[in-house]
């Protein structure tokens, strides 16, 4: 692998992690405004949040910032950094997608707000955890990106591991929530793929 292109992934993924911030900017300070009415932040909860902030995040941070995971290094090609470059652009707009719709209703945990209605347009209206799909795009594209097979599989398990875990937990509490309305909602939606899962 070139050095040019391993640098064009690292600033590629630096790039995405700025515009995935911008994103979430004005969202998370809109819906802390609006009181909670549940949460739920069990030892589960909060040990997904850190395996998947670890292999999405900081993982592939010590790859960039230091030489500590240099010998799991391979060779790239342009092919991989485009795929990798589309996939998280893809993400990025599932992310602004997904923010548009839940508006002062979203939240970063298992947290329903003070009068929370039940999204079911926009994005929303074919899949019912559209957010979940831009973290497996991401993770996706990341392990496409960036070439160390450390730094891009560590994406994948660190969310995987927050999706099996708090999926199901998710739906219970929307089903406790939105009862009947929420039951109807998963029979004309797909989970995460549209037609797939």
């Amino acid at each position: 692998m070139t050095l040019d292109l391993e640098l064009a992934a690292k600033i590629i993924w630096l790039m995405f992690i700025v515009g995935w911030g911008i994103i979430r900017y004005r969202p998370n300070i809109k819906s802390r405004k609006v009181a909670k009415t549940v949460v739920s932040r069990t030892l589960k909860e909060r040990f997904s949040m850190v395996i998947s902030a670890t292999g999405l995040g900081y993982i592939p941070l010590i790859w960039i910032f230091t030489d500590f995971l240099d010998g799991f290094d391979y060779n790239s090609n342009i092919v991989l950094l485009v795929i990798g470059t589309i996939l998280l652009l893809l993400s990025l707009r599932l992310f602004r997608l997904t923010h548009k719709a839940l508006g002062k209703m979203w939240s970063h945990s298992l947290d329903l707000r003070e009068d929370h209605k039940l999204v079911t347009s926009g994005i929303y209206e074919k899949i019912r955890h559209p957010m979940y799909t831009a973290f497996w795009v991401w993770a996706i594209g990341a392990a496409f990106l960036l070439p160390n097979w450390i730094a891009g599989v560590s994406g994948m398990i660190g969310f995987g591991t927050l999706f099996f875990l708090r999926v199901g937990q998710e739906e219970e509490m929307m089903r406790a929530e939105f009862g009947q309305e929420y039951d109807e909602y998963i029979k004309r939606t797909s989970k995460v793929f549209p037609g797939i899962y």
